[in-house]
């Protein structure tokens, strides 16, 4: 079994900075942890991809629907994916899992810190802000659907969840 790269442990290294817990998956230049976020609990992996310098994070939560739901899903999704800068939401049909994935290519061996932090961050934040959406999505009578403004939805400030600091809990444990 190949030993952990410099990459992925400069990752592991940038969670106990921040004090976060995480696991390196043996044999492979992955860690996983999980986060209590503010609407879900979201299982985290930062996978390295050393011949790239690149590192891809995916936040996933489970989800399911089908049928009408689906469709309005798939559609609440690619709403959300058009305001986003960085990074993509997805659905695993598979898995029953909605993710949320963020990439980034680095100069260096040893990864920037602030960056990966920001990329946990960010993936984290991201798939929390979206569960109320897809939850109110999940919960609208089938009839109804149609008229789910979800644009609408994606706007709403009483879904978000708080910004760092406005509540007394840590928004990652």
């Amino acid at each position: 079994m190949r030993p952990p790269s410099r990459q992925i442990l400069s990752v592991e290294e940038t969670f106990g900075r921040n004090g976060w817990h995480c696991e390196l998956v043996e044999g492979r230049d992955v860690i996983r942890a999980v986060f209590s976020a503010h609407h879900t609990r979201v299982i985290l992996h930062a996978q390295s991809f050393t011949e790239l310098n690149a590192l891809s994070v995916v936040a996933e939560s489970p989800f399911h629907a089908d049928g009408p739901h689906l469709a309005a899903a798939l559609e609440l999704l690619s709403h959300a994916n058009k305001q986003l800068t960085l990074g993509s939401f997805e659905l695993d049909l598979d898995r029953d899992q909605i993710i949320f994935r963020i990439s980034n290519v680095f100069e260096r061996e040893i990864y920037d810190k602030d960056i990966v932090t920001s990329m946990i961050h960010c993936a984290v934040a991201e798939l929390d802000r979206i569960t109320p959406c897809a939850a109110i999505v999940l919960r609208t009578p089938e009839d109804l659907l149609e008229d789910l403004e979800l644009k609408r939805l994606l706007q709403r400030d009483d879904l978000m969840p708080p910004m760092p600091g406005e509540e007394d809990d840590d928004e990652f444990e």
